[in-house]
């Protein structure tokens, strides 16, 4: 079997959206399937086609003109030069699923060729694109991008010959949408338990340089998106000062909110016990979940962050690690509290630092921590999640289907 994945991007754009694409990609591998892969115009790209860790991207350059910088005409353009690349790729491919990633305009993109060309069309919706954009303050609820946005959105998921996702959340509100059920299938996220699950040589030396007295390192690793809610995290920090002196709080990563978390910190005086550490390289992020003592996820309840998992509690729970968790529905579908983790009430600093300073004096974190450990190696390895494709693609796969001449 052959499949012609369409994506936003992909690596070495580093991110969850690539990370998953890459695990896909290797999988399916794996499993003996044949895959190609186009990146949209959103893909910083200068080259047609690129490698990339192991695996080979073809590019979609972006188009020209001043029509280009105007927002519904770049969106526009990047459906178009997508699906113009996609189309000359699957004639010289000839796949037997078109398998496109959201957002929505890839999906456009991927059912022009699909219908064009006679190939099924698989969509899977990784996020609900237009709350992410509300979260991050570009549009608002129930405005026209918002309501163009989900329109579109919806459009493909009825459309598509097959639709899947990455959890419950958002299974739930595409059937929500008038998707029957029996058309979507859950493909949730996974780890590489190979790398996460083993013991990082780098740890010692983080905790040499950041807890040389043995203070208890709390952290967070990933990308600084406000749906993140590191301020409340920030805020928890200054609480959990006035009870203790024994942490130090570590931020691995960055993005768009790395200037305004280090204003509040410097603002709430608290730089002697909150550190950004920056963006470090993936291959050494185990190093880091080895030198935690305690991984904190603070995600505001939000209905993006009630509707869709997060990637990077697994990688914590892979690696052995404690989990404290806001109690947001994207979570629970991850962690039980008292069970393989903790929760604390979303949106409460107070109630964070309560849980912060409990976990950090609890001697269960170890009993906690060794079942997350199991689950994740048990439930979410990337070669059981991918292979939930299988039932997917083979109810639409048509081997006596002629192929599209080039």
């Amino acid at each position: 079997m052959r499949i012609l994945h369409l994506l936003n991007h992909s690596l070495p754009v580093q991110d969850g959206y690539a990370f998953r694409t890459a695990a896909i990609l290797r999988e399916q591998a794996a499993l003996g399937w044949e895959t190609v892969q186009v990146t949209s115009d959103r893909h910083p790209a200068e080259v047609p086609e690129e490698q990339v860790a192991g695996l080979h991207f073809l590019r979609t350059l972006p188009g020209q003109g001043w029509l280009r910088r105007q927002p519904v005409a770049e969106q526009l353009s990047t459906i178009a030069t997508l699906a113009a690349r996609a189309e000359q790729v699957a004639r010289a491919s000839h796949p037997d699923i078109l398998h496109a990633h959201s957002p929505c305009l890839v999906g456009l993109a991927a059912l022009q060729v699909g219908r064009r060309l006679g190939i099924p069309v698989v969509y899977e919706m990784r996020s609900s694109w237009e709350d992410a954009a509300v979260t991050e303050g570009v549009t608002k609820r129930g405005s026209l991008r918002f309501r163009l946005s989900r329109a579109l959105e919806t459009r493909v998921l009825r459309r598509a010959d097959a639709v899947t996702t990455i959890c419950d959340g958002l299974r739930a509100e595409i059937c929500a949408r008038g998707v029957p059920p029996d058309r979507v299938t859950v493909i949730p996220n996974a780890v590489d338990t190979a790398q996460f699950g083993r013991v990082h040589p780098g740890w010692p030396a983080i905790r040499q340089k950041y807890a040389p007295a043995g203070e208890r390192l709390i952290g967070f690793i990933g990308s600084f998106y406000n749906w993140e809610g590191l301020d409340l995290l920030v805020a928890a920090a200054a609480v959990l000062r006035q009870r203790r002196e024994d942490f130090r709080l570590l931020l691995v990563g960055g993005g768009a909110e790395e200037q305004r978390l280090q204003a509040q910190v410097a603002a709430l005086g608290l730089g002697q016990f909150v550190t950004f550490i920056g963006r470090v390289p993936h291959g050494d992020v185990g190093a880091w979940y080895g030198a935690l003592d305690l991984l904190v996820y603070p995600r505001p309840s939000t209905p993006l962050t009630d509707m869709v998992t997060p990637l990077k509690p697994l990688e914590a729970m892979a690696a052995g690690k404690p989990v404290l968790a806001s109690d947001v529905a994207g979570h629970r579908e991850l962690i039980r509290h008292g069970f393989n983790g903790l929760l604390f009430p979303a949106g409460q600093p107070a109630a964070l630092a309560a849980g912060i300073d409990a976990a950090l004096g609890s001697g269960s974190l170890a009993v906690l921590s060794e079942r997350a450990r199991q689950w994740v190696h048990a439930e979410r390895t990337w070669r059981a999640s991918v292979a939930r494709y299988q039932p997917v693609y083979a109810a639409l796969h048509r081997p006596d289907r002629r192929p599209v001449p080039a």
